[in-house]
């Protein structure tokens, strides 16, 4: 049976941009858990004037159309050399990746990415993922399909990981979202034992964010940060500038009862930065982000206070004060402020756990974290005869 014609189109103007955004839609319209993300948070991924990985980097994007000119698929692919080249050979990625159930439609999409990152001297490809911070856009839904996305994490439906791994596709690493029920408290006596020994400490103290005090916040987060996080493959330090620009990205929608920071001896050891879960909120948007639906994210949020979920956003602590009781005595000076009824967060959810880091995956589950849904990183090395190894386990 011959196969069903298919025609790629490169993305490179505005009525291809509308329709690279708009094709998700058509096809997850029957889903009820599917949520579209807003088109400025997509866009501004692929303009050189906001993402500075354009710097070193490019990055191309494709929709397929069928014999019809319908729109039945859409891809990108990026790279850059600062990432590139921290891997076992040159590593681009593809992403916002959306198909329908057909694998030679797949194969199309899938080999444009790899014949374009091929051409720019990669050797293999990581998709589903984003040509930027991991926490969004990255991964592909293996398990959890029952679950809406939070804001910025992608859902799909089960058919795409055998497109991947039809295509040749391997899993690289499982990332990991956990729940907790944060009404529910700490469920280990462990962790409620540790986190009583260390506010007994004067050395040490806890408390929730001070948007007064932005430069300091900006530096203790950058600090916590570069010891905690840049360590592991892929992740970058931080400069203060860097850092008071997420904060000021993050003030709208932040709640500083969620936002707890450790310190001992007055220098900063830990951080926890959660954020009210946006999903809830623009699900009705469709994808739009106009004046008025600013005002009603606004108002639902500060006013309405519709959100009820939390997104643990990133959770750090510095190596030396690891093991100590400081994870525990962090998220415990948190449950402070939800039984205090000055939140009213029923729901949060750890988003990005990778299973390579057992660390963390073994903090939440002993705060009372389950898995709620995996996602799985892909990847795709350009010569067979290569071996392929998953993820480093970094601790």
């Amino acid at each position: 049976m011959k196969p069903e014609t298919f025609h790629k189109v490169v993305v490179n103007n505005a009525k291809r941009a509308r329709e690279f955004l708009n094709f998700p839609g058509t096809l997850y319209k029957t889903n009820k858990y599917w949520i579209r993300p807003l088109d400025e948070e997509i866009e501004k991924v692929f303009n050189p004037d906001t993402n500075k990985l354009f710097r070193n980097g490019k990055a191309i994007r494709w929709i397929l159309l069928d014999k019809n000119r319908h729109v039945v698929g859409r891809i990108a692919a990026f790279y850059d050399k600062k990432s590139a080249m921290k891997n076992d050979q040159p590593t681009g990625g593809i992403g916002f990746f959306d198909c329908i159930d057909n694998q030679h439609a797949a194969n199309i999409l899938f080999d444009a990415g790899k014949e374009w990152l091929k051409s720019k001297g990669m050797e293999a490809m990581d998709g589903p993922v984003n040509f930027g911070d991991r926490d969004n856009f990255w991964g592909c839904l293996a398990d959890g399909f029952q679950h809406e996305p939070v804001f910025n994490m992608p859902y799909n439906y089960p058919y795409y990981n055998n497109l991947f791994e039809n295509y040749g596709f391997k899993n690289y690493f499982n990332q990991y979202t956990y729940h907790i029920n944060v009404q529910g408290g700490s469920q280990s006596p462990i962790i409620r034992e540790k986190a009583a020994r260390l506010h007994r400490d004067p050395a040490y103290h806890f408390e929730i964010l001070n948007k007064e005090n932005k430069t300091r916040i900006a530096n203790d987060f950058m600090v916590i940060f570069n010891k905690a996080w840049a360590r592991f493959p892929g992740v970058s330090r931080i400069r203060k500038e860097q850092a008071k620009a997420i904060f000021k990205m993050l003030k709208p929608i932040m709640d500083p009862h969620a936002v707890v920071f450790g310190y001992y001896h007055d220098e900063p050891v830990a951080f926890y930065v959660m954020v009210p879960d946006l999903n809830q909120i623009i699900r009705k948007f469709n994808g739009k982000i106009n004046l008025l639906n600013k005002l009603r994210l606004i108002a639902d949020l500060k006013l309405v206070k519709k959100c009820d979920r939390l997104i643990g956003l990133i959770f750090g602590v510095v190596p030396e004060h690891q093991g100590k009781g400081v994870e525990s005595a962090i998220v415990v000076r948190f449950e402070e402020e939800i039984f205090s009824g000055r939140v009213k967060y029923t729901d949060l959810e750890m988003n990005w756990i990778g299973d390579f880091n057992t660390g963390m995956m073994k903090l939440v589950e002993q705060i009372g974290g389950t898995i709620h849904k995996t996602h799985i990183t892909y990847r795709h090395l350009f010569d067979p005869a290569k071996k392929f190894e998953r993820a480093k386990r970094t601790s």
